[in-house]
């Protein structure tokens, strides 16, 4: 079976609209922000890192109530979150 594939721009877009939905929803993301450590002061300069995209991608993986919430919210499929989770991380399933 041909796994899907996205381009390390298209695993940012998603990461980067994941951590805006999250921003959206404070409860989420003081939860986000108290798993990683870091402060809300902190996020912005942390945004560039792509580990740190991946860690906002696996935070909502472990939770599938707010990944689907996420992905029903942007119409993506949830396997695309995880595809785009790998791609950051610098993980190859090929």
């Amino acid at each position: 079976m041909a796994r899907e594939s996205l381009s390390a721009d298209d695993a940012e877009k998603i990461a980067v609209s994941a951590l805006g939905f999250l921003a959206g929803r404070p409860e989420h993301l003081g939860r986000f922000l108290a798993e990683t450590g870091l402060g809300p002061e902190t996020i912005r300069a942390a945004a560039s890192d792509p580990r740190f995209l991946a860690a906002v991608l696996a935070f909502l993986m472990g939770d599938e109530a707010v990944l689907l919430e996420f992905t029903e919210a942007l119409r993506l499929r949830p396997t695309l979150v995880a595809i785009a989770h790998h791609r950051l991380a610098g993980e190859r399933g090929e």
